[in-house]
Parts: structure tokens; C-alpha cells; sequence
């Protein structure tokens, strides 16, 4: 493999393109005429324009993007995160084009990439289950017989879905028409599939997930496990690794739970298996991702391995190198996800001209990111800008790492999530490990950022004081018998 092109953008495009530089494989970029100047398309060895900024007239065009990985003379095709990742129509197209996918074969993402029939093929190796419904959901008289069973809560979650979306939470009879009626329509818009299904609704779950990784021989380990709990709208914003809860032997059958659901698919390339860890720390199979995640930073630096090198090297049919039993945990890694979002309002998105861009540096600190100061954050795409990842010897010095290198981050011309990861860092449920996906429910208002900064709260009481004494001295009535008011509205109020 010579040549790979790079089917996304941004800092995941960046990062896929080092790696293959380092194994000595030219890189071709694909982007949007809103990314022209970004640093991911100067620093490929080729790129070329394929559309318009929306993304649905670029880096969804799949049969654009082969088109040019054939004019390019690429031998193989990485899709990163999101776009076209998960889509095995196109991972097949890829494949009868002649170019290697450089990821899971296109029965895999397909059989993982619904819900319900992931769990099927998992329930064949006796991984936990989460109770619930097997089959796409076809009456409100079917889900009441279930709920007979499960009780309330229950989670309605689309089959197609992710991030949220198609999913949700009924608590009580009367709620249940309305909601399956609400989570059809949703997912019918956002995925083109209404297929719906039912489970047990775990009140204070943790997100915990586990890395594979397989080759084309047979071959597939776990890479140990990401805590990923602390997350708003289904959205990640901390993730660790390893998780601070799990005992090695709930960490071995987790792992092995994870290989048996790649095995089910007959699963090759990086992937990730998530549960849901409840309170007594029973774990159950949530779905799996056929692809490289996001957080993937905080498994290389507590394993030592390449990921996207590793995915290269099993896309060229190498054998793993490397077996369980040699793999062990170094280390602790937390990563905050750096998103041009304001934390005090409703972390809602943000868009502007990064006026200031400075990252932090030192041992330990890894930045993966895809803009440079002086330019615009748009709003056709993800909004995060950033990972921030930071390693340790135990959790606690990952932990003060990262909340140093926060501070030295210096970010001007929008709103992000740093505010807010310097808050989660220090509320002792956090040091604590004791914390689930409510943590943000429970512990997060943004009065919490003026809270952390006391002098911001003591600045604003003293200019609200300052404002109140003005306003006060203003409004004063004159007095004295040759006092005469000043306006017509005083007079008025006056005779009254």
C-alpha cells in the first residue's frame, strides 16, 4: 500500500494522514470548498475539491470519492469517523472498485450497524442482554405486553440509530403511544428506517467500551476498556482509560465479550464494543461501532500502539503482532473533547474566528486537533475543534496533567467545553470515580464556571453594585424648595 486516501476532514484526517507518513504511505485529501485552507488538505501529498461545503454535497459523495482515489492511483481508502465510516454500501463499492477499505468488511458494518440485529448475533455467544424486545417493535399492544415483563422505565431506541437520536425514555403507561409514535418519526427522518425497539431503561448506567482489534487470520484481542459516562445528549465529552471501577476479572469477561460479538460478525479491523455497567457492576451489551471512535487517543497511550498504523497493517492482510497475553495497562489517559460549544447555555454550538489559538504543550500532553489561529469555526460540521488528552503514571497525576494543560490552552473568538472539562475535573464525584451518565444532570448548571472562579464571581458582584449605586443616584428625587424635576416623567410622577 503506497497510497491511501483520506475520506474526512479535520483533526481525524490529520491524525490518519501522520501515521501513514510515518510508514512511509502518501496521502491523498478530499475536501469541501469551506475547507480549502485547512491544515489537513496542506498537509497531504495531494488533494482534491469534490464539492460544496454542506456535507451531503461532498464528503458524502461516496462514488465521487472513488472516482478520485482511482485518478489518484490510491491503493486504499480510510474513512475516519463519521460521513461515510459506517455505511457498507460504500465499503462494498470500495471493494468491487478494486481499492482496499480500510476498515470492516461490508457484512460487518451492516450487521452491526443495526441494533437489533446486532444483538441477535451476540446473544449467540451468551453475551448480557439489557431486557427488552428481539424483533423491531409492531404494535403499542406488543410493547404493553413487554413492559407487563420489563416494567417501567423503558427505553424506545431506533434500530438505525446513534447519538441519540430515535431514542426514548417512557416512565409511565399513559406516556407510551405518544413516545413510540415521537421515536418512529424521528428515526424515519434521520435514518430512513421508523424500526424501533424496546428495553429496560438502566436509570444511573456507566458508558464503558472495550477496543478490539482483528486481523484477517482468526486472530482478535481487546485493548482493555474507555470509560465514556460522562457525556451530554448521548455526546461524549470525558473519556479515560482504564475505567476506575472495573476489577480485572470484570475487565477479562468484558474483553471477552467484546471478541465474541467481533467474532459473530466475523469482524476484522479496529472496532468497539459498548456496555452498559450498572450499579452492582452487571454489564450488558449496547451495540458495537465498526470503526475508529473518537476517543481511540486514551487506548494508545495507556497500550503504546498505533492505531490507525495497526488498521493499515491488517487492511494489507499483515497478522497482529502482538498477542493478549502481552498486551498490558500503562498508565492512566483522559481525554476532554474540545467543542466550539457554549457550556452556559445549554451547550449550545458556536461559530466564529478562533482570534486566539494556542495549545498547551509538556510531557504528557497530546493534542489532536485540525485548525490554526486566525480561522473560522463553520457551521456545516461537528463542532468539536479538539481533543485534549493527557497521560499519567496513576489517574490522579492524568488528572492534574489535563487540568494543567487546560489552563495553558488558550482559545479566544468562541465559546468551548474547556470551561466546563476544568470544572468536571475537580468535583469529587469525578476524583471520586463515583460518577455515572447523570453527571452532568446532577452536578452541572452554569453558575458551576463562576462558582470554580471566584474572582469572576467577586467581579461580577462588584460591577452589579456598581451599576445598582448609579441607577440608585439617578433616579433620586431633587430636594430643597427650589428643587425642580428634570423631565416629564418625573413630573408626572410627581403630582400623582
Amino acid at each position: 500500500m503506497k497510497k491511501i486516501l483520506v475520506a474526512n476532514r479535520g483533526e481525524i484526517a490529520l491524525r490518519i494522514m501522520r501515521s501513514a507518513r510515518e510508514m512511509g504511505i502518501k496521502t491523498v485529501a478530499v475536501y469541501s470548498e469551506a475547507d480549502r485552507t485547512m491544515p489537513f488538505v496542506q498537509y497531504a501529498d495531494e488533494a482534491v475539491c469534490i464539492g460544496p461545503a454542506p456535507s451531503s454535497q461532498s464528503y458524502l459523495l461516496g462514488q465521487k470519492i472513488i472516482e478520485v482515489a482511482k485518478a489518484t492511483e490510491a491503493d486504499g481508502i480510510h474513512p475516519g469517523y463519521g460521513f461515510l465510516s459506517e455505511n457498507a454500501q460504500f465499503a462494498q463499492q470500495v471493494t468491487d472498485a478494486g481499492i482496499t477499505f480500510i476498515g470492516p468488511s461490508a457484512a460487518s458494518i451492516e450487521i452491526m450497524g443495526s441494533k437489533l440485529a446486532a444483538k441477535q448475533a451476540a446473544q449467540r455467544f451468551g453475551v448480557p442482554m439489557v431486557p427488552g424486545t428481539e424483533t423491531p417493535l409492531r404494535s403499542v399492544e406488543e410493547a404493553q405486553e413487554v413492559v407487563k415483563k420489563t416494567g417501567f422505565p423503558i427505553l424506545i431506541k431506533a434500530s438505525a440509530g446513534g447519538g441519540g437520536k430515535g431514542m426514548r425514555v417512557v416512565n409511565a403507561p399513559e406516556e407510551l403511544e405518544e413516545q413510540i409514535r415521537l421515536a418512529k418519526s424521528e428515526a424515519r427522518s434521520a435514518f430512513g428506517d421508523d424500526a424501533v425497539f424496546i428495553e429496560k431503561y438502566v436509570g444511573s448506567p456507566r458508558h464503558i467500551e472495550i477496543q478490539i482489534l482483528g486481523d484477517h487470520h482468526g486472530n482478535c484481542v481487546y485493548l482493555f476498556e474507555r470509560e465514556c459516562s460522562i457525556q451530554r445528549r448521548h455526546q461524549k465529552l470525558i473519556e479515560e482509560a482504564p475505567s476506575s471501577v472495573l476489577t480485572p476479572a470484570i475487565r477479562a469477561a468484558m474483553g471477552q465479550c467484546a471478541v465474541d460479538v467481533a467474532k459473530a460478525c466475523n469482524y476484522y479491523g479496529a472496532g468497539t464494543v459498548e456496555f452498559l455497567v450498572d450499579e452492582q457492576l452487571n454489564f450488558y451489551f449496547l451495540e458495537m461501532n465498526t470503526r475508529l471512535q473518537v476517543e481511540h487517543p486514551v487506548t494508545e497511550l495507556i497500550t503504546g500502539l498505533d492505531l490507525v498504523k495497526e488498521q493499515i497493517k491488517v487492511a494489507r492482510g499483515e497478522k497482529l503482532s502482538f498477542t493478549q497475553e502481552s498486551l498490558t495497562i500503562n498508565g492512566h489517559a483522559i481525554e476532554l473533547r474540545i467543542c466550539a460549544e457554549d457550556p452556559a447555555n445549554n451547550f449550545l454550538p458556536d461559530t466564529g474566528r478562533l482570534e486566539t489559538y494556542i495549545r498547551p504543550q509538556g510531557y504528557g500532553v497530546r493534542v489532536d486537533d485540525g485548525y490554526e489561529q486566525g480561522m473560522d469555526i463553520p457551521i456545516f460540521y461537528d463542532p468539536m475543534i479538539a481533543k485534549l488528552i493527557a497521560w499519567g503514571s496513576n489517574r490522579e497525576e492524568a488528572r492534574h496533567r489535563l487540568l494543567r494543560a487546560i489552563e495553558e490552552y488558550q482559545v479566544k473568538g468562541i465559546r468551548t467545553t474547556l470551561p466546563f472539562g476544568h470544572w468536571a475535573l475537580q468535583q469529587p464525584a469525578f476524583i471520586e470515580g463515583r460518577f455515572d451518565t447523570n453527571f452532568i444532570n446532577k452536578y452541572y448548571t452554569p453558575q458551576s464556571l463562576l462558582e470554580e472562579r471566584p474572582e469572576i464571581e467577586k467581579l461580577a458582584a462588584v460591577l452589579a453594585a456598581q451599576v445598582w449605586q448609579q441607577q440608585n443616584v439617578a433616579l433620586q428625587q431633587p430636594t430643597g424648595n427650589n428643587a425642580q424635576p428634570s423631565s416629564a416623567w418625573k413630573k408626572r410622577n410627581m403630582l400623582r
